[in-house]
């Protein structure tokens, strides 16, 4: 009987020493049902360490925080306790019943997995994340705003919006926020203006002091008049409210409550450009501007050269109207403008000059009158309508031929000569023919007629050959893309290439390629033209992130290097990218 009760003892020991030493594996939430305005957390807990962990696929959720890791390791009374925790907070993307599929890691080279956790998702809640206290301490403290620098704009008025998170004293924000829904700027030209670091500053909301973070800063223009959209600006951050609670140090201890946050959409009434006193030169020039019109000469010899600029600087929507034109008499030839740009955008708008300088060449001795150009605008600040007439700038050619027409009107009576007539005014005309008889045999069963006639024949098996090379062709689906990739990209960039080497004219052709490329694929107009929008409808169509952010190093590249010094080096490779990542974006267009 004690023999007995021995053995049970030391089975009782081992199965406890066994089950100690089990590896245990397992994924935990924080709730099965949950509302659509709810968070969801998952822990996936083990009780020994292990490698290559693999999280499941979250396609049904939004990853608003983690992974996040916790570990605890002690020993009391010789028994040691080992935890690790990887933890995810998941906002459901739609109504209905998910499946969390298996997570897996590697614990002493054997693969442990998580069981399928089902989850409910219901319409929204009006307390989620059941902590009341914690999320409506979270909803009163922490604000998305957009301040929209004019809410009243006229037509291609520029405005500024800056998106500020403000936080109260009272709680934090923790670093893993995110941005869920980038704003759209249909209708308005946009440009965002960049931010060096997140600087914490202080100021008012709604006569609360609060801590604040500037996000985001973008120039708008707006293209269209009436009531413009402006959409939300989306986040999803982790609120960290103080508890009541402190820890064995005496610290105290933070609930996390997950939390989206949005700006709002912003609705901009925009006014249009009065008509009375509009002038009939108007090209839509809206700002404050200088204009003039310069020569680099204005004595010269024919066969020599002049530059003639027609310069407007100012403060404006100097990319989104056209300079007027040079006018000149006929007897100088003009050669198309180089058009330069020195412009800096910042959130009071576009600031710098535009410029088109042309060549002319005289061809006659004289002097030309280059008649006065005007240029007008509209003044949003005091409303009116600008008109700036350049001085007639008198070119004086001083050596070389005189014009044709100068020549004929000093004939005079006393040049002239009597014409004596002939009377043999015929005689070039032959009366007379050296032909002589050619002997021709018959058409019928000529060399030429079998060999027309025995041509169709020969073609035939040539053709066969032809169709089914060119049925292989066309069923290489693959190749066909290829071909058709590498001629959009010749296409587009053909001016592109003829600039290479002369730095403003290349990357100007090449950003206006880009440009026309967009255009012709994505059937957007140039005032959606930004990066967010690029991005977005190029992601849209299953355009890889890498290829997509190629292209836009390629639009930046070519804002930056009409301000900075350029090596033909630098011309071929920014050439080279852009016909491999056009061609690339063709391909996987869908």
């Amino acid at each position: 009987m004690k023999l007995i009760k021995n053995i049970s003892i030391i089975g009782f020991i081992l199965f406890a020493s066994i089950t100690s030493a089990q590896v245990k594996f397992e994924a935990k939430v924080s709730k099965k049902k949950l509302g659509l305005n709810e968070r969801l957390r998952i822990d996936f807990e083990m009780n020994q360490d292990g490698d290559n962990f693999e999280p499941p696929s979250f396609a049904d959720f939004d990853v608003v925080g983690g992974p996040n890791t916790s570990v605890s390791n002690y020993s009391r009374n010789g028994h040691r306790s080992y935890n690790k925790t990887y933890t995810y907070f998941l906002a459901p993307k739609k109504k209905g019943k998910f499946t969390i599929k298996q997570a897996t890691i590697e614990i002493d080279g054997e693969t442990y997995k998580t069981f399928p956790i089902t989850i409910e998702v219901t319409k929204a809640v009006k307390k989620p994340n059941g902590n009341t206290a914690a999320s409506d301490m979270a909803e009163e403290n922490i604000h998305l705003v957009a301040e929209i620098s004019n809410t009243n704009p006229y037509l291609n008025e520029a405005i500024t919006v800056v998106y500020k998170l403000y936080v109260s004293e009272e709680i934090g924000v923790s670093s893993n926020w995110r941005e869920k829904e980038i704003p759209r700027y249909n209708d308005f030209w946009s440009q965002n203006i960049d931010i060096k670091g997140l600087n914490i500053l202080e100021g008012e909301y709604k006569g609360k002091n609060y801590r604040y973070v500037i996000l985001r800063k973008t120039v708008l223009y707006p293209q269209k008049t009436g009531q413009l959209k402006i959409e939300p600006l989306v986040m999803d951050i982790t609120a960290e409210v103080r508890s009541n609670k402190f820890d064995i140090f005496g610290r105290r201890l933070v609930t996390k409550v997950p939390k989206e946050v949005t700006a709002g959409s912003r609705t901009i009434n925009v006014k249009p450009l009065p008509e009375n006193g509009k002038p009939s030169d108007f090209k839509g020039a809206v700002g404050n501007f200088s204009f003039k019109v310069t020569t680099s000469k204005t004595q010269l010899t024919a066969s020599e050269s002049l530059q003639a600029k027609i310069e407007v600087t100012g403060k404006g929507n100097l990319k989104l109207f056209e300079l007027p034109k040079l006018t000149v008499p006929s007897s100088l030839e003009v050669y198309e403008p180089e058009h330069k740009e020195n412009i800096r955008t910042n959130t009071s708008g576009m600031q710098g000059s535009i410029a088109d300088t042309y060549t002319i060449v005289p061809q006659y001795r004289g002097k030309y009158p280059v008649p006065s150009i005007s240029f007008s605008y509209f003044d949003p600040e005091k409303e009116t309508y600008n008109r700036i007439s350049s001085d007639e700038i008198i070119i004086d050619v001083i050596e070389g031929p005189t014009a044709g027409n100068s020549n004929s009107e000093k004939v005079t009576a006393s040049t002239k000569q009597n014409i004596s007539t002939n009377t043999n005014t015929f005689a070039f005309i032959k009366t007379t023919s050296n032909w002589t008889n050619i002997k021709t045999e018959p058409f019928f069963k000529s060399t030429a007629f079998w060999s027309l006639t025995l041509l169709p024949f020969l073609a035939i098996p040539l053709a066969i050959v032809v169709r089914r090379q060119k049925d292989k062709r066309d069923a290489d689906v693959d190749g066909n893309r290829i071909r058709k990739a590498d001629r959009l990209a010749k296409k587009y960039l053909g001016e592109a290439k003829k600039a290479m080497g002369q730095k403003e004219s290349f990357y100007l052709a090449l950003e206006k390629a880009l440009h026309n490329y967009l255009k012709a694929k994505l059937n957007i107009e140039t005032s959606d033209f930004n990066k967010e929008k690029i991005e977005n409808l190029l992601a849209e169509r299953q355009v890889e992130m890498p290829v997509i952010e190629d292209f836009i190093s390629i639009l930046e590249n070519c804002e930056l290097a009409r301000y900075t010094p350029i090596t033909q080096v630098t011309m071929q490779n920014d050439f080279d990218k852009a016909a491999k990542t056009i061609s690339l974006i063709d391909k996987q267009l869908r």
